[in-house]
C-alpha cells in the first residue's frame, strides 16, 4: 500500500456508513433509522457506487440495537433491496455490556464482514467503550468461527500498537480502519494519517473515515496514500458547512466524483471481495 498504490492505480473501496447509533433524527430529520429506512438509503447507495455497507442497528424509539433479532431485520431488508453488497456489521459498543457485543455477528447468514474496535475510546461526556483485549479476543474468536472477516478500527496510534501485536492472528490480508476526529480518535490532519500508514505492513489494506468536517479531506488525502474510505451520514451529517447532507448516496456519490478525478478507479463489489479476499 501507500503512494506506489496511489501511482499504480489500484481501485478504491467506498463503504458507506448509514446510520450510526448516536445522532439520530433529532440532529438532522432523513437520518435512516428503521430497517426499511435503511434498506433504501442501502439500495441508493449501491447504485452511487459504494460496495460495502457498515450497518447498525436501531429500535422503533430511533435507539441504538444490539440484539440479533434487530440486526437480522436490518439485514433482511437490506439483502432484499440491492443486489450483491458486502454487509458489515457493527459490534462498537459505546455505551453497551460485553454479553451484547456479539450479537451482531448472530445473523443468518452471517454478514460477510464485522468492525473490532481494538481498543478503549471516549467520544462523549458520558459514553465510554473500554474493549478489553480480553473483549477483542472474543469477538474476532466468534468471527473466525463464522467465517466473519474484522474491519480492524484503529482509532488512535495505541490502537495500531495493539493490532500489530496481533497482526498475525488476522487472515491475510488484514482491513483496518484508520479514525480520525474528536475525543480519543487520532488527532485529524495529513500528516497524522501518513504517519499511520508509514506504521503499517505491507500486506495489510487500510480505509479511512473522519468524523464530521473532517470526513473530506481524510477520505481524499487517502486515496492519495493508496487507501479506501468509508463516507456516510454516520460519520458526518452534512454536505458542505451549514447544509445537511440530502443522504448518504449524495456523499458516496461524492467520493466516487473525487476518487475519478484523481485517477483511482471505484472497486465493484467483486473487486472489493477479491482485494479483501472474502
Amino acid at each position: 500500500m501507500g503512494y506506489r498504490s496511489y501511482l499504480d492505480r489500484n481501485p478504491v473501496i467506498i463503504t458507506a456508513a448509514l446510520t450510526g447509533g448516536v445522532q439520530g433524527k433529532e440532529t438532522v430529520s432523513n437520518l435512516p433509522e428503521s430497517p426499511e429506512e435503511i434498506a433504501a438509503a442501502a439500495e441508493a447507495c449501491e447504485r452511487a457506487g459504494a460496495s460495502i455497507l457498515h450497518l447498525h442497528a436501531r429500535r422503533p424509539n430511533g435507539e441504538r440495537a444490539f440484539s440479533r433479532e434487530r440486526f437480522q431485520q436490518v439485514t433482511d431488508e437490506v439483502r432484499d433491496a440491492t443486489e450483491d453488497m458486502i454487509i458489515q456489521h457493527s459490534t462498537g459498543g459505546t455505551a453497551a455490556p460485553d454479553e451484547l457485543r456479539a450479537e451482531p455477528l448472530m445473523t443468518n447468514p452471517a454478514p460477510e464482514m464485522a468492525s473490532l474496535d481494538m481498543g478503549p475510546l471516549n467520544r462523549y461526556e458520558r459514553l465510554t467503550s473500554e474493549n478489553t483485549r480480553q473483549l477483542v479476543k472474543d469477538l474476532h474468536s466468534v468471527m473466525r468461527e463464522r467465517k466473519i472477516k474484522p474491519e480492524l478500527e484503529i482509532f488512535n496510534g495505541g490502537h495500531l500498537n495493539e493490532t500489530l501485536h496481533i497482526l498475525d492472528e488476522f487472515e491475510t490480508p488484514p482491513y483496518v480502519s484508520l479514525i480520525f476526529g474528536g475525543g480519543t480518535t487520532t488527532i485529524p490532519h495529513p500528516r497524522n494519517l501518513i504517519n499511520l500508514v508509514d506504521n503499517l505492513p505491507t500486506n495489510v489494506e487500510f480505509n479511512v473515515l473522519g468524523f464530521g468536517p473532517h470526513q473530506l479531506p481524510m477520505t481524499t488525502t487517502g486515496l492519495f496514500l493508496g487507501g479506501h474510505l468509508r463516507v456516510g451520514m454516520e460519520d458526518n451529517a452534512y454536505y458542505r458547512r451549514g447544509e445537511f447532507a440530502e443522504s448518504n448516496a449524495q456523499l458516496v456519490e461524492r467520493a466516487v466524483r473525487i476518487a475519478s478525478e484523481v485517477e483511482r478507479p471505484v472497486a465493484d463489489t467483486s473487486q472489493a471481495r477479491e482485494i479483501l479476499g472474502l
